[in-house]
């Protein structure tokens, strides 16, 4: 678990992005994919990171400060369909703005949900973050809601849906699986 999490502030707008040199872990996903849920477990809290009832809750970048040492960064979901047009292309800048230009990602994860097959959103995702030469790591959450001995067969159906090379890991904040080797990643990466 990460110790010392506490949020720090929302961004709406690329101009007003935190000015830091600490290092940044980030999380990028689907509307719904649970982002939120992941940062509540790795964090060991129930209510740092506010968990929506209706996807597409979170339109702004959210900076979680771990132990005055790095950030967690929570990107807004895509593929909401009930944001309007003008919405939608405000948040996309947002996000492209930030990984484009920020000098302190050290690592992105990737959430996808594992019962699904991964959408177009989410192929245009992993494109996307190719394009942008920043290491990543697929999670692929709500592991809980399969049975344990299907899980190889749905992480290798994700993988070959997004034609992904990169390290899949099956996750679950229900049942606390893998919980452990996130946070082991992440502290790796902020070294």
């Amino acid at each position: 678990m990460l110790n010392n999490v506490k949020f720090e502030t929302s961004i709406f707008n690329y101009n007003n992005i935190l000015n830091t040199n600490k290092p940044q872990i980030v999380l990028v996903g689907k509307s719904n994919v649970g982002k939120s849920s992941f940062i509540n477990t790795i964090t060991n809290q129930k209510k740092l990171a506010k968990v929506g009832q209706t996807p597409g809750k979170t339109r702004s970048i959210n900076f979680f400060n771990v132990n005055d040492e790095f950030y967690l960064v929570d990107l807004p979901g895509y593929g909401f369909s009930k944001m309007s047009d003008i919405q939608k292309q405000q948040i996309n800048k947002l996000i492209d703005t930030y990984i484009s230009k920020s000098k302190n990602i050290k690592h992105i994860f990737f959430l996808v949900d594992i019962r699904n097959k991964p959408s177009q959103n989410d192929r245009q995702m992993y494109e996307w973050l190719l394009n942008r030469n920043v290491p990543f790591t697929i999670v692929a959450t709500k592991a809980d809601k399969i049975a344990n001995t299907k899980i190889n067969d749905y992480i290798k159906e994700i993988r070959k849906l997004l034609f992904a090379k990169e390290e899949i890991i099956p996750f679950s904040s229900e049942k606390k699986i893998n919980v452990d080797i996130i946070c082991d990643k992440i502290v790796n990466f902020v070294k």
